[in-house]
């Protein structure tokens, strides 16, 4: 017996000593893939050996280990043409095999990672999105980004307040339920968590991804309603500086009897962006100053911006690890408008003129942020990033409004790729507030997230599941660890036809500003509410997208209807908010004065819902000789709460009837460009239906606003005209008209919007 065993435990080291002089001579392939047109390394190429493979690193280089003597290599990414390579290869043979891709001529899709945090075909992804290129927002002559996402459909920008599809409606610059994200981190002000529009940066962009509906599974608290997420651009093979300076003028309006200008205001900037890459080292830095006299009397701006990405890809022993860090600084000075004097003469003059009764608020804001990251990727498909961002805004103002609070945001991610079918992806979040303010007092918040996600593809299938367990707490108030999940699918059902379904839960915590907030702006005053409850919701959504080609033109039709419902809906409600114990009184002497109790306070106004449907065409290439860009949409609501009471609402609101306040029901934007040589024309589009619901409060107290309602209700269209001409290979000289009919229109009640202006632009391009 002992025999035996002794002969078996002799095999068996026999078989592991060839076993392991087996696997060492094992054949061994490595390489770089790039573009085959800029020579870029692509990082996360899929190279597959028949059901084993690996991906590159993010210096664009992969390694495989094969006992296969002939073998047949594939390598796929997205966006380019997949390559066959067939190998003969000897025992313990070491080949050096470097890729050239091209890119596919016949891709339709645009490439994006908002929807799963990693790259995806925007067809292929399970919810509604939108693309923004930097090439519109410059040709735009774009000074603030919220002016870009003004034509991005089914998104609506109110006050600074960004809105998907009805989802929001007037906040008064707290709150929101759409999160805005910079290279897929969350910008959002501690103390209002709103958008701070200006600081973000139009002069380095790659490119701006809108995600529609409910999104909170990956992105948590704010993107209840959706997300925008601006990317900005790092250094190409060649170093490259951009140039571009402006001025404007403002026409005067339509109607005379608003002009208060004897000499007609003007606008101008300028920008300059550099990028190269110092070897390893990837550097942008960028400028931008703009100043503006102001179409509305007391309403100025002067503003200048500076901004640096760093990346340090590293090589050798270090190689897949990459560090850098990314900041913007920018200070502005100014002067801010509420609402009008009226509708017949002081469109364009705040309420109180410029006396010390006025409602313009001058100020000076200084805000910045710096976002260290660590990111390591390996061969076998494993990503981990380390991503950080501290972001401070200060603001110091004549109204007792200051305020000052500081972001201090960190994420670890995990990311698995498996081949070309799956993608796993988990992390942990946490967001730390620290306010100091006359406006809403002093307060901590913090926010903590766990999230997973996972992406599979099956044939003709893709499928998404994803959650995420959230608390948020302010000062020593905190929620239970909230679960909000997500799924949905994507079938291919011809090569070209993409049907999606999706549902998403969405969850927002009141910000500090909506609990907190106690101020006045002229007659407005505006009550705290420290019992403000969180809301919570979802959005469901089926859909159709549809690619085409037309000669070398590419296009995209997507279809989508979408169902949302939100509970305890957070809005600013009208009323009567005089201390519990405290008896109404018309003696101005009295503390329960009456009208110092009267005012808008946040509150959770009930249970909701938004159903509408969104058409949208894109499309991008050449027909013929001209080369055509569109962009366009139509989007239509029905929003509703669906516990309302006509009894005590109707006595709130303007309409008589169930509709939600400060919504459009249709939009419909356009954008198209078209060139032909030296030529490049383009005309933009926008329409909103008539704001049929707002605060009844505003007809009362607010001069000219119900009779300006009474006689504007049919809509608003805007159209805006570009023609560029390039001459001396680098030079592009612009000519601009915003508003071009000079159309008279409203964002929200006494806030009249621009008339027609004139800009003249000059860009150099190096």
């Amino acid at each position: 017996m002992y025999k035996h065993l002794a002969a078996l435990l002799l095999i068996l080291v026999l078989s592991g000593n060839s076993f392991e002089a087996f696997s060492q001579e094992k054949a061994v392939i490595i390489g770089l893939v790039r573009d085959a047109k800029t020579k870029e390394p692509l990082p996360g190429v899929n190279v597959v050996m028949g059901t084993t493979g690996t991906i590159t690193n993010l210096a664009g280089k992969y390694e495989l280990k094969t006992d296969t003597s002939e073998l047949t290599l594939e390598f796929r990414f997205i966006g380019y043409e997949t390559q066959v390579k067939k190998l003969t290869l000897q025992p313990a043979e070491a080949r050096i095999l470097n890729i050239d891709l091209i890119q596919s001529v016949s891709e339709l899709g645009t490439v994006v990672v908002s929807a799963g945090k990693f790259e995806q075909k925007i067809e292929e992804v399970t919810v509604s999105m939108a693309v923004i290129k930097p090439i519109l927002i410059e040709n735009m002559n774009t000074t603030v980004m919220d002016d870009a996402m003004q034509q991005v459909p089914g998104v609506q920008v109110i006050d600074g307040q960004a809105n998907i599809r009805g989802g929001s409606g007037f906040s008064y610059g707290a709150g929101s339920r759409v999160l805005l994200l910079v290279d897929d981190l969350p910008m959002l002000a501690g103390d209002a968590s709103d958008v701070k529009w200006s600081f973000l940066p139009t002069e380095n962009l790659e490119q701006i991804e809108v995600l529609k509906g409910a999104s909170s599974a990956l992105y948590g608290s704010s993107a209840l309603n959706g997300v925008i997420n601006i990317r900005t651009a790092y250094p190409k093979t060649e170093p490259e500086t951009k140039a571009v300076i402006y001025n404007g003028v403002y026409d005067s309006p339509s109607n005379k009897a608003y002009k208060w200008w004897s000499k007609s205001p003007q606008y101008r900037g300028a920008s300059v962006s550099h990028s190269r890459k110092i070897g390893s080292l990837d550097l942008v830095g960028a400028a931008n100053y703009f100043k503006d006299e102001g179409y509305r009397m007391g309403e100025h701006e002067e503003r200048y911006r500076i901004s640096l990405n760093t990346r340090y890809v590293f090589k050798k022993s270090l190689e897949g690890l990459t560090i850098g860090f990314n900041t913007n600084y920018t200070r502005s000075e100014g002067g801010l408008f509420f609402i009008w004097e009226n509708d017949t003469t002081g469109a364009f003059i705040p309420q109180g003129g410029l006396d010390s009764n006025t409602t313009i608020s001058t100020y000076i804001t200084k805000r910045w942020n710096i976002d260290p990251f660590v990111t390591y990727s390996t061969n076998n498909g494993v990503t981990h990033k380390f991503r950080t961002r501290y972001f401070l805004t200060d603001n110091q103002n004549n109204t007792a409004q200051e305020s000052s609070a500081g972001v201090y945001f960190a994420e670890y991610q995990f990311q698995k790729r498996f081949n070309q079918q799956s993608n796993w992806i988990w992390g942990v979040a946490e967001q730390y507030n620290g306010v100091k303010s006359e406006l809403y007092g002093n307060h901590l918040s913090n926010n903590i997230g766990f999230y997973t996600q996972f992406d599979h593809q099956i044939e003709r299938w893709n499928f998404s599941f994803g959650v995420r367990w959230e608390q948020n707490r302010i000062d020593t108030v905190k929620s239970e660890f909230t679960p909000v999940f997500r799924s949905g699918l994507n079938y291919r059902l011809y090569d070209n036809t993409h049907l999606r379904a999706s549902y998403g839960q969405g969850y927002r915590f009141p910000s500090i500003a909506e609990k907190y907030v106690k101020t006045s702006v002229g007659d407005v005053n505006i009550f705290p509410n420290d019992s403000l409850q969180p809301e919570t919701g979802f959005t469901a959504e089926l859909g159709i997208n549809q690619g085409f080609k037309i000669n070398n033109w590419k296009g995209s039709l997507d279809l989508a209807g979408f169902w949302s419902e939100y509970k305890d809906m957070m809005e600013f409600v009208f009323g009567l908010y005089i201390p519990e114990g405290m008896t109404p009184s018309l003696d101005p002497d009295d503390p329960a004065y009456l009208p110092k109790w009267l005012g808008f306070q946040s509150q959770n106004i009930g249970n909701t819902r938004i159903q509408g449907m969104d058409l949208t065409l894109t499309g991008h290439g050449n027909l013929g000789r001209i080369p055509l860009q569109v962009l366009a949409g139509y989007t239509v609501i029905y929003p509703i709460q669906t516990d309302y009471n006509a009894a005590t609402d109707t006595a709130k609101n303007s309409a008589k009837y169930n509709i939600l306040k400060y919504r459009y029901r249709r939009l419909l934007k356009a954008d198209i460009e078209a060139g032909y040589e030296h030529l490049t024309l383009g005309v933009s589009a926008r329409y909103n239906s008539f704001m049929e619901n707002i605060d009844e409060i505003f007809n009362l107290m607010i001069p000219g606003v119900k009779d300006y309602r009474d006689k504007h209700r049919k809509g608003n269209w805007v159209f805006d005209v570009r023609l560029f001409y390039s001459f001396l290979k680098n030079f592009d000289l612009g000519i601009i008209v915003k508003n071009l009919t000079n159309e008279e229109y409203l964002s929200r009640p006494a806030d009249m919007q621009p008339p027609r202006s004139l800009v003249f632009q000059l860009r150099l391009k190096l």
